[in-house]
């Protein structure tokens, strides 16, 4: 094979160059400063997940200031306030005040997921821009309210907080899948697993349920929700799709500590436009495989962490693009110990998923147009999760219905 025929492969299959095509102009948004006003922002729950990303507003100084917090735990907003991005912060008890103040255009809400929905309503009808975290809603009649909702506010943004697809190199997947760059997609195979009980420690009794609502059925979708959403959410935007029959099964298997959600998970997912299988699991009983993300199809498999990802060719696409080796042009090709290329997107490292989230966030405001992890593309991931948990808990097949199909 020529080196330009060589080339030419590489550069068709984007894995080594450093351009990359993200939708709605995102890449300008990450190389050139904003010359606008600062959105002043306040959160709304500050747990693990909110300080998470207060951490990362103090990445954004030039997008962001932060002015309120709000949670109705004292001590977690007085561990908020220790964060530099939030030192300044107005504190409230009360989201509804926090709501009030004229001072917030934006909110970020972080609360346990039974609270997505009220606090999300609250603050559309309030005139904020809202940034929800994943999963969107609690239950699949809450994702259709909020679809209607967003849709009665165009001059309101509405972002889910799906951060992990919103990486440079997760578009440069959805960018290979739809060149058919693997060809056919028949297998999908995610896993997120950990060692650990997934408690948070509690100071007093009474506040069990509050700081550990993951463990509980009326507050938690757990690891579904938790998860397990983030790998579901990019099949249906990668392929534009969603599930048409959703199976799984779980138990307590080993958490024998009161809990009511899960700690074993397995769900599978027939895909029939597509002609895909997906399989979907978690476990807090061993970390060995962490995160896994698989796309097998008839051309090549790739094999995603949430931020490095290999191509592995098949026989066949090999034979026809030749074995690529050596020096290719400037261009070094590094292949790994089991024949794959590793897929990269620039010189820049990658940085965390939130921060590329939240700068899609402040473009998304300021030039008043759909982000990428939407209302409608929340509401099909709220659906799927939901549906897996009845199928999980119920031992039922679950079909997708018409009306969630989100337009």
């Amino acid at each position: 094979m020529t080196n330009f025929a060589r080339r030419d492969f590489l550069q068709k299959t984007g894995l080594l160059t450093g351009g990359l095509l993200l939708p709605n102009g995102l890449v300008e948004v990450f190389a050139t400063a904003p010359t606008a006003d600062k959105i002043k922002i306040g959160v709304i729950g500050c747990g693990d997940r909110g300080k998470g990303l207060l951490k990362i507003l103090q990445e954004l100084p030039d997008k962001f200031e932060v002015v309120a917090l709000c949670d109705e735990l004292p001590f977690r907003l007085r561990d908020a306030q220790k964060i530099e991005s939030a030192s300044k912060a107005k504190a409230y008890a009360d989201y509804r005040a926090l709501l009030d103040a004229r001072a917030v255009e934006a909110v970020i809400i972080a609360v346990p997921l039974h609270l997505h929905f009220a606090v999300a309503k609250a603050a559309l009808l309030a005139g904020k821009q809202v940034f929800l975290e994943k999963t969107m809603t609690y239950d699949i009649p809450q994702a259709q309210e909020l679809v209607r909702l967003v849709q009665q506010h165009p001059n309101q943004t509405l972002q889910v907080g799906h951060q992990y697809r919103y990486s440079p190199l997760y578009y440069r997947v959805k960018e290979m899948i739809a060149q058919g760059y693997l060809g056919k997609v028949t297998q999908i195979d995610c896993r997120w697993d950990r060692n650990g009980s997934w408690r948070r420690p509690v100071p007093e009794p009474g506040l069990e349920r509050q700081i550990n609502w993951r463990m509980y059925r009326e507050y938690s979708g757990g690891l579904a929700a938790e998860l397990l959403s983030h790998q579901m959410d990019f099949i249906n935007w990668a392929f534009d799709t969603h599930a048409d029959e959703i199976m799984g099964t779980g138990g307590i298997d080993y958490y024998k500590d009161g809990r009511e959600t899960y700690d074993n998970v397995q769900v599978m997912v027939r895909y029939a436009r597509e002609g895909m299988i997906g399989n979907f699991g978690a476990t807090c009983a061993n970390a060995r495989d962490g995160y896994l993300f698989k796309l097998k199809g008839t051309k090549g498999t790739i094999s995603l962490l949430i931020d490095e990802g290999i191509y592995y060719p098949e026989k066949e696409t090999l034979k026809q693009y030749g074995t690529v080796d050596g020096v290719t042009g400037a261009t070094k090709i590094t292949w790994n110990k089991e024949g794959g290329i590793p897929i990269t997107t620039g010189a820049e490292p990658l940085k965390d998923g939130s921060w590329y989230a939240l700068s899609d966030f402040y473009r998304a405001i300021k030039e008043n147009k759909i982000p990428d992890s939407n209302v409608l593309t929340g509401a099909r991931t709220a659906c799927t999760v939901h549906l897996a948990n009845q199928a999980i808990y119920n031992h039922t097949i679950e079909k997708w219905r018409p009306e969630y199909n989100f337009t």
